[in-house]
């Protein structure tokens, strides 16, 4: 007697099954553009110790380096917070573009003239807006973490950098630039998160609009104010 024997079937992690479908992809995007938001508000209201003196500013970047305390080594925190905002970044680029191919496959007529017009810029944009911050973000880094801005560099002096890299005209012009764009799609993000987890009831659009506008302008009014700062002689 001989026996037919089944083909193996191999389970995928839930997670992966969840974020293939669309659903999947826009929980991850909300989830993942939440914690973004919240990396950019904590990040810009540490930068605005700049305003209190310079020892405030470079302590308080020394203290990053020491998250944890005694209980886990020097900057290790530090270093799983970046790798965390890193995986978070790769997965909010990854589901908006995937998310956006499933609706030009679903929706083959999108880019109909009438339905063009009637999109507003901020969602018409909002994909090569991410991609403008990303490059952005990097040159952030590349200019005040890592020191290859071309800016005299001291590593551990946070003020000393910003004012270096910010009073050149060049430099601070992209910086606002880049904001504002990032002020575009903060807006876009923060008004359509709590869509795509299903939260859309029309008596909540009110309050999800002035969200939108505020967290955007917050983010967008202090990151603009350190380099405009330094150019106007403010701090330096």
């Amino acid at each position: 007697m001989t026996t037919t024997r089944q083909p193996i079937t191999r389970r995928r992690f839930w997670f992966f099954e969840f974020y293939r479908s669309a659903v999947g992809k826009k929980w991850v995007m909300a989830v993942t553009g939440l914690i973004l938001i919240g990396y950019l508000l904590a990040h810009m209201v540490g930068n605005l110790k700049m305003y209190l003196s310079p020892e405030a500013i470079n302590a308080y970047g020394e203290s990053l380096r020491d998250l944890g305390g005694h209980l886990v080594p020097r900057t290790h925190l530090l270093w799983i917070m970046r790798i965390g905002l890193v995986v978070a970044t790769y997965f909010h680029l990854h589901s908006a573009t995937t998310l956006t191919l499933l609706n030009r496959r679903s929706r083959p007529d999108k880019y109909d003239e009438r339905h063009y017009a009637a999109a507003n810029y901020a969602s018409r944009t909002m994909i090569w807006g991410g991609v403008i911050i990303a490059a952005f973000v990097v040159f952030h880094l590349a200019d005040l973490t890592w020191g290859w801005g071309g800016a005299e560099f001291v590593r551990g002096m946070p003020y000393e950098n910003m004012v270096a890299s910010f009073s050149r005209l060049p430099v601070a012009l992209f910086y606002i630039i880049a904001n504002l764009l990032l002020g575009v799609h903060l807006y876009h993000g923060a008004w359509s998160l709590f869509q795509s987890i299903g939260i859309n009831n029309p008596r909540f659009n009110e309050w999800r609009r002035w969200f939108a506008y505020g967290i955007s302008a917050v983010i967008v009014i202090g990151n603009i104010s350190f380099p405009i700062a330094v150019q106007a002689g403010i701090v330096g």
